[in-house]
């Protein structure tokens, strides 16, 4: 099962959704690193359910136990290994789906690839509950990463059609971007983010969902990482992105928007700014070549509406060889944009420090 990731920071994520507990090793960290839990604390909150209007009322406090890789508080370069226990599960919801897969969701694929022995419960391994140790990995990696001066922020560029301001990917405000972790529906525009707020609202009230994106940006990474073809900088970080349940697409720095520009427009001019090499645009999101430019590392990525919805749909009976309704009952988000952002947000951290360590160079 393709659960692991990484070159030299391997990451690997166990567990289901209604099992025992969820967790992750990461392994090549590096020793010595001084972890401060209050801000593990926080930033993986900012993912846990059932604390916002918006989210899914399923309570977990994810709280993670460290099983190893700690000693004192400091990494010690041993695999660093946690356990977060599930506590609040529902697991009855779940067996009217059975033989009636959900659409939209893994469930016919996964009895299609595992021979029906998958677990079903709360969609087992396929569940965005196993971001939770993904966003952990990705706290602790930020940790490691502000030390060296290297940052990420993520906002919701847009919910539901509405959208926000976009990032000044040229010269960022990095004290107004790092401050938008901590608000609770993290938008530059808060007039367009309580719109977005009343939208996803109103498609809970109608039993319905609405999707987003996501809006991601790393600064400090400098010039020269990467290797061009295969292991560019933009296969690296999608390979792990495409790994969080609901992603569906992903551009860098002007996107698709780009190709209605002009190439006289949209090439990035360099300078000399007091003997340092900038650019005078960033359209390419910090990236040419598969190698980081030195600016801003910019991404999208679009996350589809909740699958699990309300509202009766037509799907098939697998026991009976039927066409048939099915209700799907259960806690789910309105719409998992806001959920999945500090996910988005852990991803870029860890595809970073994983980036760093790779070179084998005085960057680390």
């Amino acid at each position: 099962m393709g659960s692991i990731w990484g070159n030299r920071l391997k990451f690997s994520i166990f567990g289901e959704s209604h099992g025992a507990g969820i967790g992750m090793v990461l392994d090549g960290l590096p020793s010595g690193h001084l972890i401060d839990w209050e801000h593990l604390r926080k930033y993986t909150m900012r993912r846990a359910p059932g604390h916002t209007p918006w989210s899914t009322p399923r309570k977990e406090k994810d709280e993670a136990e460290v099983l190893s890789g700690v000693y004192k508080g400091r990494t010690t370069g041993a695999p660093l290994t946690i356990l977060i226990r599930n506590t609040d599960t529902r697991s009855a919801d779940y067996e009217a789906m059975r033989m009636r897969p959900r659409p939209g969701h893994a469930d016919l694929t996964g009895a299609a690839r595992y021979l029906g022995y998958q677990d079903p419960r709360g969609s087992g391994h396929f569940s965005g509950r196993l971001t939770a140790p993904m966003t952990f990995a990705g706290a602790l990696c930020s940790q490691i990463l502000a030390g060296r001066g290297i940052y990420t922020a993520a906002h919701l560029l847009e919910v539901a059609g509405i959208s926000d301001q976009p990032f000044n990917t040229v010269t960022p405000d990095l004290d107004q971007y790092i401050k938008l972790g901590e608000k609770p529906f993290p938008v530059i525009d808060d007039e367009a983010g309580q719109r977005m707020m009343d939208a996803v609202l109103k498609a809970a009230d109608s039993k319905d969902s609405v999707g987003g994106v996501i809006e991601t940006m790393i600064w400090g990474l400098p010039a020269g990482l990467g290797d061009p073809m295969f292991d560019g900088l933009e296969s690296r970080i999608s390979s792990l992105i495409f790994g969080i349940p609901a992603i569906k697409g992903l551009e860098f720095g002007s996107g698709f928007a780009g190709v209605r520009s002009k190439g006289s427009e949209h090439n990035d001019v360099p300078w000399f700014d007091h003997g340092k090499i900038r650019f005078r645009t960033n359209n390419s999101g910090g990236i040419q070549g598969g190698i980081s430019t030195g600016m801003p590392l910019v991404f999208r990525a679009a996350v589809k509406p909740t699958s699990s919805i309300g509202k009766q749909q037509n799907t098939i009976n697998l026991s009976t060889g039927q066409n048939d309704t099915l209700i799907i009952e259960g806690r789910h988000d309105p719409c998992i944009a806001p959920r999945a952002l500090p996910v988005v947000e852990a991803a870029a951290a860890v595809f970073s420090l994983d980036l760093l360590l790779d070179t084998a160079s005085p960057f680390i």
